[in-house]
């Protein structure tokens, strides 16, 4: 694949000199392996994985009527968000449909909002067409984004940054690293343990080579994010998550918190709550499939007859497992733990098993809790 059409993200050299195949993401040239993908996850896993998410959008949304305003787009309760709080969420349409998922956090008085990278433009334009007059959206282009991620995260960056083991899980605050001032929080997209890192861009290189430098750490592709989210039974917007599906559906619902389910006040309520109440028609779900060859997102899911009633939207071979796992949406009656189904992808049929997600345990450190 070639770079053609793509924009360079400030680490661009720096992967580049490592070794990294370059492939176009997002709109931009991104590393999806250095060592293989193989090994790069395992060593996820095992240790300490860098990944430069910079492609992500990050916004600052602030104003009087900032909180108001996102809720009428979020179904979270931004009221009882501590500063320095993050919390999942989605950004949804009028019908109840996903625009996008993200994170939110309170950074005093304003919030931190960071979006997918592939969406981030229709996002702001979303945003910036609903939100309250007076509320000031900043993308902050100026900024890039670092994940490490891995059990032993923990110890490489609290060497650089003393104080940062203090954070639990979905909790940030502001640090220096090297000199440089950064944003970081305690969270990732792996199943793991780790941390997110927002530097200004003219100074990332000197981060990513001093978190490089310890020994726990090596950097990670593309290739190695998506097998360790899809572990981690985590959707990635655009595969498994967009406007035609609701939160409902998606299995989302621990994102509508308990008093916007009853107040409702946000984009696609009466869908939602219809949907709460009376259960979706489909739902995402896990799947383990026999054999040893992985099914691809587009596969089809088959009813007794052989008609098609739902598609994988994410599939691969575990390396963890050492089998094939992916993620479906299922009819209802289809959806429960242990049902069979049959899927079919070029003309081969594959039989498999709906499974609880995650497929792999997430191990992210949570306060009080042991280890």
């Amino acid at each position: 694949m070639s770079d053609v059409d793509t924009s360079p993200l400030p680490l661009d050299a720096w992967h580049r000199g490592r070794g990294a195949r370059m492939v176009p993401f997002a709109g931009y040239a991104m590393p999806i392996q250095y060592e293989g993908i193989l090994a790069e996850h395992k060593w996820t896993r095992e240790s300490a994985g860098l990944f430069d998410v910079s492609h992500m959008g990050q916004l600052v949304v602030a104003g009087p009527e900032a909180e108001k305003g996102l809720e009428t787009l979020l179904p979270a309760d931004l009221g009882i968000l501590k500063d320095g709080r993050l919390r999942y969420s989605l950004l949804l349409a009028e019908d109840g449909g996903i625009v996008d998922d993200l994170m939110a956090t309170r950074r005093g008085d304003h919030f931190y909002v960071v979006v997918n990278g592939a969406t981030k433009q229709g996002d702001i334009a979303y945003l910036e067409s609903r939100l309250p007059r007076g509320v000031v959206l900043d993308h902050m282009k100026e900024q890039a984004l670092l994940a490490l991620q891995g059990p032993k995260a923990v110890d490489a960056l609290s060497r650089l940054v003393p104080g940062v083991e203090a954070l639990g899980f979905m909790t940030g605050g502001a640090f220096q690293i090297g000199g440089t001032g950064a944003w970081i929080s305690r969270s990732g997209y792996t199943g793991e343990d780790g941390f997110e890192i927002s530097v200004p861009g003219a100074k990332v290189a000197e981060v990513a080579d001093l978190l490089a430098a310890e020994p726990e750490v090596k950097p990670i592709g593309l290739g190695a994010r998506d097998s360790l989210r899809l572990e981690a039974g985590l959707p990635l917007y655009g595969h498994d998550l967009d406007t035609g599906t609701t939160p409902v559906e998606a299995d989302l619902t621990f994102a509508i918190s308990k008093r916007r389910r009853g107040e409702g006040g946000f984009a696609g309520w009466h869908r939602i709550a219809r949907e709460l109440e009376e259960g979706p028609v489909r739902r995402r779900v896990g799947l383990a499939v026999d054999g040893r060859q992985p099914v691809r997102e587009g596969a089809m899911v088959l009813d007794a007859d052989g008609n098609e009633v739902g598609k994988v939207t994410s599939g691969g071979f575990s390396p963890m497992l050492e089998a094939p796992i992916a993620m479906a949406y299922v009819p209802v009656a289809s959806a429960a733990a242990g049902s069979s189904v049959t899927l079919a992808q070029r003309g081969k049929l594959f039989q498999a098993k709906v499974v609880a997600m995650p497929f792999v345990p997430h191990r992210y450190h949570r306060k009080g809790a042991a280890g």
